[in-house]
């Protein structure tokens, strides 16, 4: 039986896949919770350092299953449990203590931009063209697209794609900081892969350190956010990871982390 998402390794990255291709990669329960599932393994694994989220077939993701969503709409609870997986699915992308990069080819719209924007690095293939068509049909985010879209690229330009429901090239989504990298589009795996392979060689502490102060501290003051990596930053210090970068760094030798 073929697997709606293909949870797989390769070397220290773990590879979440979607993999509806027929149906455009459009998110559903099922489909959040094999995500989930992929998330418990790879956080249990000492030996993941980061996790790529990628799709197969034409597009990376086009939205939420609408047909499940009709089917949800005979009262508030039933489309509770449809929104609630996604929410958990997309906070815990943020919460992670592994970095979470995804490699974007196709069309990327509506729940396919809201999944996206929950990663903390984004390579787009040159095909990728970004939206929201949640306005078009009378809907409404619900994944966390209105507040993730605006803390990204800014309010007025969130409530553009908003309202008007336009695309936009990958280009231009590396001009407004939506993705960080573009590249050709046969090359998008590999170069994603390898930007997750070499975050392998980094101290796995010291990057969930850096992702929750800069995670957090963004949704306060600057005040707030210079406290908070006090209280971290200091303890850090004394950790067994910066014991062996500078004895790494005074022997000139490449830092073997465990």
């Amino acid at each position: 039986m073929t697997q709606i998402v293909n949870i797989t390794t390769e070397g220290p990255v773990g590879i979440i896949e979607l993999n509806r291709p027929d149906h455009f990669n459009c998110l559903s329960t099922q489909v959040f919770a094999a995500i989930d599932a992929g998330l418990d393994r790879f956080e249990a694994d000492s030996s993941i350092r980061a996790i790529l989220l990628c799709a197969a077939g034409q597009h990376f993701c086009t939205g939420a299953d609408l047909d499940q969503v009709t089917g949800a709409r005979d009262n508030l609870e039933s489309l509770q449990a449809f929104i609630d997986p996604g929410l958990k699915v997309l906070d815990r992308f943020e919460a992670s203590d592994l970095p979470v990069v995804a490699a974007v080819h196709g069309l990327c719209l509506a729940g396919g931009t809201e999944i996206m924007l929950a990663c903390d690095i984004v390579f787009a293939a040159r095909s990728a063209q970004f939206g929201d068509q949640h306005a078009q049909f009378g809907l409404v985010a619900g994944w966390g697209g209105t507040q993730r879209f605006p803390r990204v690229v800014g309010p007025r330009r969130a409530l553009d794609l908003f309202f008007s429901g336009k695309w936009i090239e990958a280009a231009e989504a590396e001009q407004w900081g939506l993705v960080n990298y573009v590249c050709d589009d046969d090359a998008l795996r590999d170069e994603a892969l390898a930007y997750c392979t070499k975050l392998a060689t980094r101290s796995r502490s010291g990057l969930a350190m850096m992702k929750q102060l800069a995670r957090q501290g963004i949704q306060g003051t600057l005040a707030d956010g210079l406290t908070l990596e006090r209280q971290h930053a200091v303890p850090h210090l004394m950790s067994e990871d910066v014991d062996e970068g500078l004895s790494a760094f005074k022997q000139r030798r490449t830092p073997k982390f465990k």
